[in-house]
């Protein structure tokens, strides 16, 4: 897998395959899954990355670590 953010179209892109994607499927407002002609995955678009990916690691960034919450039990 390659990860690679635009920082100019605040893009974040993943891709799973080196194979050519064929048509790209839009899931929500801030992503676009790229599949093959035989609907394989190949490509992960997020969009507006900066606040779309932060929103989805804060409430895992704020849990305490595992040793930490451990430590309290």
């Amino acid at each position: 897998m390659k990860i690679k953010y635009y920082p100019d179209a605040d893009a974040l892109v993943m891709k799973v395959s080196d194979e050519k994607p064929d048509h790209g499927e839009q899931v929500g407002e801030e992503m676009i899954l790229h599949f093959t002609k035989d609907n394989k995955l190949v490509k992960i678009e997020i969009l507006d990355a900066s606040k779309t990916v932060l929103d989805f690691l804060k409430p895992i960034l704020s849990q305490k670590p595992m040793k930490e919450a451990a430590a309290l039990a």
